[in-house]
């Protein structure tokens, strides 16, 4: 029997919009993460690091990562980067932390600041590319181009690092067939993995300014659960996970009138997920009318996406095949994204 694999522990730590040279037009990370904006010192670094270590999911086994997010990491002084990371270093030293890994701009990576980042444990940096369309960047004051990103990905593969990069379906300008051509784009750079977060109106950017002027409309929940699905499936296909769907909350996001509009749900990424295994089932569904009572068999760890959220999910099967569901069981036999289908 194989052995269990464990999703790893990352412990975060938020520099909201620090490094950054100036604020892009759906930008609000002190209410998306949280935190105000105002600078880390070492002695909250440790505390954070030593509450995680005390906490009782805390295990070494799960190779715990220290992850700065928010921000502009590698557009902070080369000082300062080196007195956060080395307050890393004696955790890094103990084991008790396997490695770091950062996000930041793409033009804002050169191999000086690479070899800071190299030398200090980091192993993962995740680009901020948003999109591939230089039009599209240019609409939300990116302030770098695609080829920034193509640039930034080649010298972090060069250099040894696991790149990410985090795409924003749904920006000013963007289309389904402007996202598709991101999305190929990607694909061709091939990243270690993809972040994706639909773009959310949120209070106090310029984005509401524009969407209260009727300048821009975000995508409905139902278009951006698709967007997602099949930019699931595409980059996947290709070997390239997509490791996160949909903005994380905090109590501050969650703050009534915080988000004004947009594809906000508590489980977006679970509507993506369950979503993209309902098109990897679909040839194993009856014919319309074949039956009129089933009961489907599939893999335990995979019966609450066969269900889908609030059982949309059976009532889609139920509507595809016009049979009813008398029952569900799990069955290890079974191979993943599968499932029989029974008469009953």
């Amino acid at each position: 029997m194989s052995e269990k694999k464990l999703r790893q522990l990352i412990v975060p730590i938020f520099i909201p919009n620090q490094g950054c040279p100036h604020r892009c037009v759906f930008c609000e990370q002190e209410r998306i993460t949280s935190t105000s904006v105002k600078s880390l010192n070492t002695r909250r670094i440790t505390s954070i690091l030593d509450t995680a270590i005390a906490s009782t999911k805390f295990d070494p086994k799960l190779k715990p990562e220290v992850a700065f997010y928010g921000g502009t990491f590698t557009g902070l002084p080369p000082e300062t980067v080196k007195r956060y990371l080395s307050a890393i270093q004696p955790y890094l030293m103990k084991g008790l932390f396997h490695s770091i890994r950062l996000s930041t701009r793409p033009d804002a990576i050169d191999m000086d600041r690479l070899q800071i980042l190299k030398d200090h444990g980091v192993r993962t940096v995740e680009l901020g590319a948003q999109s591939m369309d230089d039009s599209i960047l240019a609409l939300s004051k990116r302030g770098h181009t695609a080829d920034d990103t193509v640039r930034a990905v080649q010298i972090l593969k060069e250099m040894g690092f696991r790149v990410g990069i985090q795409l924003m379906p749904g920006l000013p300008g963007d289309t389904k067939e402007s996202f598709r051509a991101t999305i190929r784009s990607v694909i061709g750079l091939q990243p270690d993995m993809v972040r994706l977060y639909p773009v959310l109106v949120i209070r106090g950017t310029v984005l509401e300014q524009w969407y209260k002027e009727g300048r821009y409309l975000p995508l409905k929940t139902r278009e951006a659960v698709d967007f997602c699905i099949e930019s699931c499936i595409n980059l996947e296909s290709e070997g390239i996970p997509v490791i996160r769907i949909g903005l994380m909350s905090s109590p501050s996001l969650l703050e009534k009138g915080q988000i004004l509009d947009g594809p906000w749900h508590p489980a977006f990424g679970f509507l993506v997920r369950s979503g993209v295994y309902h098109i990897k089932i679909d040839s194993d569904l009856p014919a319309p009318g074949e039956f009129t009572q089933i009961k489907i068999k599939a893999p335990k760890k995979e019966i609450s996406l066969l269900r889908g959220y609030k059982n949309e999910g059976l009532e889609l099967i139920e509507a595809k095949t016009k049979a009813k569901i008398l029952r569900i069981k799990p069955d290890e036999t079974i191979s993943s994204g599968r499932i029989k289908v029974e008469e009953v």
